[in-house]
């Protein structure tokens, strides 16, 4: 689990025999074998490290549900190790396991505020609330907006500094992440609207002596 708040920004160093290597230097400072730590909101897991970075393990789901596929070595990674229970919720819970891909389509300036536009599938946009959150790229952030096929966030100058959204423009694919509450209410409310559609209840299947 993690809060969104990224720690370092680290940078892509390749693939080999599907494990990524990662450089970075604050995570592995006391990192263990078997540690998770989220690379652009993916949760992954330490199979090796040392001063300079770390090695995980990626499965082909997780490449072809990610922006991973399209890296190139030097590109910047934002990082986040899993929390612990003494670390300040600044974001929100954040699980890294990424729903689907967006797409980055306009990026403007609103005062000191940076207001970003991301396109996404309507099922992706199904769990994206306005004033809810959503974690792009590990970064945890409020949605702005909600259109019909895509949504808005703004951004903190400090967020755009700190994070890899400094590298990121139009065009550019994006992880997403949606609220994990969010999803069990789905969830539950899907289910409801199934059985109401199709006429099956749970109060016509006592009735029925079920």
């Amino acid at each position: 689990m993690f809060t969104g708040i990224i720690e370092e920004v680290g940078s892509f160093e390749g693939f080999t025999g599907g494990a990524i290597s990662v450089g970075a230097h604050l995570v592995v400072s006391d990192v263990h074998i078997g540690d998770s730590i989220a690379v652009n909101g993916i949760c992954l897991t330490v199979t090796h490290f040392d001063a300079h970075g770390f090695r995980a393990d990626v499965m082909p789901e997780t490449v072809r549900r990610t922006s991973l596929a399209g890296l190139v070595r030097g590109a910047q990674l934002n990082l986040e190790r899993a929390l612990l229970p003494t670390t300040r919720m600044g974001g929100h819970f954040v699980s890294g396991h990424i729903d689907g891909l967006g797409r980055i389509t306009r990026i403007r300036e609103e005062g000191n505020a940076i207001l970003m536009t991301v396109t996404a599938d309507a099922e992706l946009l199904r769990g994206i609330v306005e004033k809810g959150s959503v974690a792009l790229d590990g970064i945890s952030l409020t949605v702005a907006r909600v259109g019909t096929a895509d949504f808005t966030v703004s951004l903190i100058p400090h967020t755009h500094t700190v994070t890899n959204l400094g590298t990121k423009h139009t065009g550019s694919p994006i992880n997403i992440e949606t609220d994990i509450l969010g999803k069990y209410a789905l969830k539950l409310l899907g289910g409801r609207a199934s059985e109401q559609a199709s006429g099956l209840t749970q109060e016509l299947l006592l009735r029925s002596g079920f």
